[in-house]
């Protein structure tokens, strides 16, 4: 039987592997996710193992099979189509749909979720630009890259946030540097891990890479 932890365990692997590009994802980065013991999660891991959910590996981490990779664009499907629509509908703030949709990603069925999917017209991004698959499992490529990446100079617009915390997305908010927003990079100092950055409205920032790389850009010409 799915349980509300099993939704959350391949979820939460999958998005690992897709943030990191890694092969598996550790206990570790799967307990910090999740904010879980360590322990707790090599006995999940073995459980969902004899699901046939994941492939886990002693010291190596866990992959998701087949079946596992379907449940977890399942789960982000509903998570993602209903904070767009609580984003649409209700006006909540990007900052307030994550936590709220954590919770009802559990409760709607997959037809309430097909009929919301098309309320909105069959969106490809939720509010803050993370892909939203379709019904068949597909996942729309994302040409995005880190802010951290970018020269000085180079201009660029703000596509997908990474780190969801309510506290950093009101700092962006604050700061001019909402979805879709566009700003310049004034100095990359490589040396020193850190980006001044030129956001809406001429304000200045100091980005440390850890948060730079957060926060996926395109390049304006």
């Amino acid at each position: 039987m799915v349980t509300l932890t099993v939704e959350n365990y391949v979820k939460a692997i999958y998005q690992i592997l897709a943030e990191t590009a890694q092969p598996t994802a550790s206990n570790g980065e799967i307990a910090r996710k999740l904010g879980v013991a360590p322990g707790t999660v090599t006995s999940m891991l073995q459980t969902l193992d004899g699901a046939n959910l994941v492939y886990y590996q002693t010291h190596k981490g866990a992959s998701l099979t087949d079946a596992g990779r379907t449940l977890a664009l399942r789960v982000l499907r509903r998570h993602r189509l209903m904070e767009l629509f609580l984003n649409k509908t209700l006006g909540m703030t990007w900052a307030e749909v994550h936590e709220e949709a954590e919770h009802l990603e559990h409760a709607v069925s997959d037809g309430l979720i097909d009929r919301i999917d098309a309320y909105l017209g069959f969106p490809n991004r939720d509010p803050h630009g993370d892909p939203i698959p379709n019904r068949e499992g597909t996942v729309a490529d994302c040409d995005a890259i880190p802010l951290c990446e970018c020269a000085a100079g180079a201009r660029f617009q703000l596509h997908r946030v990474l780190d969801q915390s309510p506290e950093f997305l009101r700092y962006l908010t604050q700061s001019g540097l909402e979805l879709g927003a566009e700003g310049k990079i004034v100095e990359n100092e490589e040396q020193a891990g850190a980006l001044v950055v030129e956001a809406t409205g001429g304000r200045k920032l100091v980005l440390g890479f850890p948060t730079a790389e957060k926060l996926r850009v395109r390049r304006v010409d």
